[in-house]
């Protein structure tokens, strides 16, 4: 193909989401006469009309729009192209993104360790919400908490969650009453800590009612304090204010050191932390094999 067609197409494709040119050309940063200039040499070249022009601006002609569907998907495959490219011919920064709690009480203890090994590689972490946008492209590397099946089948899973009740030594006092069985919460007193975001589309007491369920207790689930992140349900947990659905994968010295303690067993939280990957560069793919080697380790 030409490159003056090639430039052509490109233009209409950039003009298709304008309802008149001076939006485009407002856009584009050049005049609207510049802008309908282009366009007459684009149309002679391609041999038909691929705008209507109307009073109030531009719509695409049933030629133009099927040009428009036949192109686009390969204008998409050569900017991606271009891009994948791109980030392999520079050496730049893995961006990373996961949720605050996972890079608070998981990740950053363990980047010492992959800073020791790959000196030279650098690493940008963004934990800027309580979910991971996974539809977004703007990471090199995401690691993505939800249910197990994931939503993305080319999503790796890195490792299965577990979910254990955990409370401060003090708290635990108040609510548990000595059995012959040993000591047992009442659990019409316990105030249950919630994350109600564990991930998108998910109850805000889902973690709650899932435990309840598989342990068969009739439990107020709805009752209690919610936070938008498991971290701060460990943290008010730890404070006193109540009991926690504590991540296992989460949990670090706090119940060896009696900030926490776990009176019952952990179960099988039916949900995991996946990674998303947007980059095939060796960086990233080294820093993925050093998480899955993380994990093996624990």
């Amino acid at each position: 193909m030409k490159s003056s067609l090639l430039s052509g197409v490109h233009l209409v494709s950039i003009l298709a989401p304008h309802q008149s040119l001076s939006s485009a050309a407002s856009n584009l940063n050049i005049t609207t006469g510049a802008v309908s200039q282009q366009l007459q040499l684009a149309e002679e070249r391609l041999g038909f009309e691929v705008f209507e022009r109307h009073a109030r601006g531009i719509r695409l002609t049933d030629l133009g729009r099927k040009l428009l569907d036949s192109v686009n998907p390969h204008l998409t495959a050569i900017e991606e192209a271009i891009e994948k490219l791109s980030k392999e011919a520079s050496r730049k920064p893995i961006r990373l993104k996961l949720t605050p709690s996972l890079a608070y009480k998981w990740l950053v203890p363990r980047l010492d360790d992959f800073q020791k090994s790959h000196p030279n590689i650098q690493v940008q972490v963004f934990a800027e919400g309580a979910l991971v946008n996974s539809s977004s492209r703007d990471f090199d590397i995401a690691i993505d908490y939800g249910p197990i099946p994931y939503k993305l089948g080319d999503a790796e899973l890195l490792m299965q969650e577990c979910l254990i009740p955990v409370m401060s030594p003090d708290y635990f006092n108040k609510v548990c009453k000595t059995q012959n069985t040993g000591p047992q919460l009442v659990w019409e007193s316990v105030t249950l800590l919630h994350d109600a975001m564990p991930w998108q589309g998910a109850q805000k007491d889902q973690e709650w009612r899932y435990w309840a369920q598989k342990h068969q207790l009739e439990l107020d689930v709805s009752q209690g304090h919610f936070f938008n992140r498991t971290d701060m349900a460990m943290a008010a947990a730890e404070a006193g204010v109540g009991v926690a659905l504590a991540r296992k994968a989460l949990l670090n010295d706090e119940i060896k050191q009696k900030r926490l303690v776990a009176p019952l067993p952990a179960i099988g939280a039916n949900a995991g932390y996946f990674i998303i990957t947007h980059c095939e560069a060796s960086e990233t793919q080294l820093f993925k094999s050093w998480l899955k080697q993380q994990v093996v380790m624990e």
